[in-house]
């Protein structure tokens, strides 16, 4: 019996077993297991162990998608960690590339994906405040939200889960280093309901540009002539 002769249901949970690329690859073969592949059923979770992944196109992004998961935990990832003005040259190319392609990606399940039920993102360097305020308030069903050592995140973000995250029942922020005391404070203010994680978050040393440490460094002159 040839594979093409399986009923539909039959042909999904064959390809509920398979990874991304063995789907894709499967699909290639004809319209029949093509029309399968593109199936909502099958796309209802999505995870991505780096940021190439989120470029081979052998997934498919709609409002079936519930469960997404960006987790990458590589020496490469350390580059993208480090504050944007101590980066070389290089460094800054290097990261560049990662940081349209988390942004675009991001922006485009803020946009095709509104039943989205939980967002794990860990060390994704390239997360910003904007592209969470817009899942925020594009996604209103998220329950949560769990965010790891994503260094461009800030009380901003915070913000929006008061303003937008009506549903939200967890949101972890561990590990986020511009996270202020100030910002958990009111998010247990605002969403007492809503179960907290910022581990190391606000006792972590937070960015801070050569200007402002120049600023402290002359102030605090001045008051030892004084």
């Amino acid at each position: 019996m040839h594979v093409t002769q399986l009923n539909r249901e039959c042909l999904l949970h064959l390809f509920s077993f398979l990874d991304k690329n063995s789907r894709k690859n499967l699909a290639k073969t004809c319209h029949k297991l093509l029309e399968v592949f593109q199936d909502p059923i099958l796309w209802s979770l999505l995870n991505f162990n780096s940021p190439a992944e989120l470029k081979k196109h052998n997934f498919l992004l709609g409002p079936a998608l519930k469960y997404l998961s960006i987790c990458w935990h590589s020496e490469r990832v350390k580059v993208c960690n480090i504050e944007d003005w101590m980066k070389n040259n290089f460094q800054k190319d290097f990261c560049n590339k990662h940081e349209n392609t988390v942004t675009d990606f991001l922006l485009e399940v803020g946009n095709r994906c509104p039943n989205l039920l939980s967002l794990t993102l860990s060390g994704c360097g390239h997360v910003t405040d904007d592209c969470l305020l817009l899942l925020l308030r594009n996604c209103p069903s998220l329950k949560t939200l769990k965010l790891e050592n994503c260094v461009r995140i800030t009380d901003q973000t915070l913000e929006a889960v008061t303003l937008y995250g009506r549903s939200l029942q967890t949101l972890h922020v561990d590990f986020c280093r511009n996270i202020t005391q100030t910002g958990l404070e009111k998010v247990r203010e605002k969403c007492p309901s809503v179960m907290l994680s910022a581990e190391r978050s606000a006792n972590m040393i937070p960015d801070s540009k050569p200007e402002k440490k120049f600023t402290l460094g002359k102030s605090s002159r001045k008051l030892v002539q004084l």
